[in-house]
């Protein structure tokens, strides 16, 4: 399993969707970078794909938009994640859906160390 290295400027823009809350870590991961909030991942970095865990309703909406996909390895998708369509970075859309899986993720019990 190959594993993809984001650029300077996918790093800049992962961290730039990171809502601005205290909870919140980001932290590298396998060479990538990931998002926290209470110790659990809301959103990761896989290369240039930017991912997002989401409710079941949420992800299914999310999947119906074209770009849209299996986030993470191509042999072995992240189960839970949707990674959001490339073309976001311009439209400013990923916001949105970030807000929508950290309101998600942010929900559930913290992770036991």
């Amino acid at each position: 399993m190959t594993m993809p290295k984001p650029t300077d400027d996918d790093k800049k823009y992962f961290r730039s969707l990171a809502p601005d809350d205290p909870r919140v870590e980001v932290k590298p991961m396998f060479g990538n970078l990931g998002a926290f909030v209470n110790g659990n991942i809301f959103m990761g970095l896989f290369g240039a794909s930017v991912g997002v865990k989401l409710a079941e309703s949420d992800a299914v909406e999310l999947r119906a938009i074209e770009g849209a996909g299996p986030f993470g390895p191509e042999e072995r998708p992240m189960g839970g994640y949707v990674a959001m369509p490339g073309w976001f970075r311009e439209t400013g859309e990923a916001r949105e859906w970030v807000a929508r899986a950290f309101d998600h993720v942010s929900a559930l019990p913290p992770k036991k160390k």
